[in-house]
């Protein structure tokens, strides 16, 4: 929702936006989530 990192990711591999975001929540709680979204956010092209 921030960057459409979560979106773009989605779209991409052809999922649920629901399901990128949950995978990102768990990740988060093992202290990577933050740095690979922010690295994403980073690197994926805007549209």
């Amino acid at each position: 929702m921030i960057a459409g990192v979560c979106a773009g990711l989605a779209a991409r591999f052809g999922i649920s936006k629901a399901l990128v975001r949950i995978g990102f929540v768990l990740f988060g709680l093992f202290g990577v989530g933050e740095l690979v979204y922010i690295a994403l956010w980073i690197v994926m092209p805007k549209e």
